[in-house]
């Protein structure tokens, strides 16, 4: 069970990236479909590669040194310069299809089930830094129930800034302490707490591909430490309604 009582969480506010969807073998996955010269690894090192240029970017504009820039924005950026790197050329059309491949990750097998008993009881949300647009094309291609949906957009600001969190409480009309921030990624999961959130934690060790491990956390950190959302929507009480 929970260290704290559910009843007092209102609403549960998910990371979606790796949280949520899967989007290491959703780009691995692409890359094979558009068989692209970036087979490394199956696909899987530039995906790696794509990825990792997410924090630099973002840091970009909260420093100044880019102008607000949504995801679609810097994953491009990201994109056109690996591809320059293995000097690979693409045209416009298929660069900006690939580039779209954020808005159609796969979720995880538990993402649709869990997120449904889930929202038998709570409200239930992304925090994400993607776009809403990005959100919401994510959602209808892979099923994802959302109440809402919730991004680093409509605070002008990326997490781990506190003007996310907090907007996000605020918008939902809630205490901070009465929402909860679902996420795989301790680091989000501290700034959220920061702010007087709860949290939970929800395993994702395939997040960066076989072997690639999770981000360390200590047992106890947070509220609640979950296999996955079908074990969190237990360990929350939440159940289907003829359950």
């Amino acid at each position: 069970m929970p260290s704290l009582p559910a009843s007092e969480i209102r609403a549960l506010c998910f990371d979606v990236f790796g949280t949520v969807v899967d989007w290491y073998g959703s780009v691995q996955a692409e890359v094979q479909r558009l068989g692209l010269p970036l087979g490394a690894n199956g696909g899987g090192d530039f995906a790696l590669a794509w990825r990792a240029g997410y924090a630099p970017a973002m840091q970009d504009v909260r420093s100044g040194a880019l102008p607000w820039t949504d995801l679609d924005g810097l994953h491009r950026r990201i994109l056109d310069r690996l591809l320059a790197e293995r000097g690979v050329v693409l045209a416009e059309a298929q660069a900006a299809e690939f580039n779209r491949v954020w808005h159609r990750l796969q979720p995880w097998p538990d993402s649709v089930a869990g997120l449904t008993r889930l929202k038998q009881r709570f409200t239930i949300t992304t925090l994400s830094n993607g776009h809403v647009a990005l959100l919401l094309n994510m959602a209808k291609n892979a099923g994802l129930p959302w109440d809402t949906v919730l991004s680093a957009e409509l605070f002008g600001h990326y997490k781990p800034d506190p003007e996310v969190y907090l907007g996000a409480a605020r918008l939902l009309g809630l205490r901070p302490a009465q929402v909860m921030m679902v996420a795989c990624h301790p680091g989000d999961l501290r700034a959220a707490a920061a702010c007087g959130l709860r949290t939970a934690h929800v395993a994702r060790p395939l997040e960066r591909g076989p072997g690639g491990g999770m981000e360390a956390w200590q047992p106890g950190e947070f509220d609640v430490a979950a296999e996955d959302f079908v074990d969190l929507a237990r360990q929350l009480g939440a159940t289907l309604e003829h359950e």
